[in-house]
């Protein structure tokens, strides 16, 4: 038996990385699962190769038009929704006085805009229920500026506030809000780094599997209803920031 028998779940950036890693333990665990993503092609196929309660939501995170098609294509295939992870994101690294403020654009509104639109989107229907639960992928940095990436920091913080204080709103409809908070993570994210760093980081141990995230999210989840994890920081052993 499953710690999610019979539960539907929503995940944004579900084609890879910590997206597809939570997918496949939410899978696991019994849950029928909505992949949300804009790569169409990457859905279809790892939907037939998930089987019948993985089902594709095409969706641009970057187009408010877009998102707002998100819930009636959640809701078609799922019936309804008993969680969401907000978990895509982009990273952006450099020293301020060098960096792309487009690139910045772009990163800051998948990571801020799009995370608090999608929860925007969902928390109506939870709330009609009574019940759900909304986790998003924010980040050490969302707690600690890391010097390195100062946009992404910044971007991670706003997750953190906003996830912060929507808990509260939402708690007394029966709804449960938190964050899961990695450090460095082993996906594609990472080929933005320098790679003296990341070299460093692979040589020292200092990052860690997706499914490491995913494991996270799962705890958080098959919590008894009474209980919130409100913040989850999960870093590699080797890890020092």
């Amino acid at each position: 038996m499953g710690l999610l028998d019979g539960k539907t779940i929503a995940i944004t950036g579900a084609a890879s990385g910590i997206g597809l890693a939570t997918v496949r333990a939410c899978l696991r665990e019994g849950a029928m699962v909505a992949l949300v993503d804009r790569d169409e092609a990457a859905l279809v196929r790892l939907c037939a190769e998930l089987g019948p309660k993985a089902v594709p939501v095409v969706t641009d995170l970057l187009s408010p038009a877009s998102i707002d098609g998100m819930m009636p294509q959640i809701l078609a295939r799922l019936g309804h929704l008993d969680a969401f992870h907000a978990n895509a994101g982009s990273y952006v690294a450099g020293k301020a006085w060098e960096g792309d403020p487009d690139a910045w654009d772009r990163m800051l509104y998948l990571n801020i805009n799009a995370v608090f639109r999608t929860i925007h989107a969902v928390l109506p229907h939870m709330i009609q229920r009574g019940s759900g639960d909304v986790i998003a992928t924010s980040s050490i940095a969302g707690h600690t500026p890391v010097t390195v990436e100062p946009v992404y920091s910044a971007s991670k913080h706003a997750v953190t506030a906003f996830i912060s204080a929507v808990r509260r709103q939402v708690l007394p409809h029966g709804v449960r809000v938190g964050e899961v908070s990695p450090g460095p993570v082993d996906t594609a994210l990472l080929k933005d780094w320098l790679p003296e760093r990341l070299a460093k980081a692979k040589a020292d141990g200092a990052l860690m599997a997706a499914e490491a995230v995913a494991e996270a999210l799962i705890f958080m989840l098959s919590r008894p209803r009474g209980v919130t994890i409100r913040d989850v920081i999960i870093l590699p052993s080797a890890f020092d920031i």
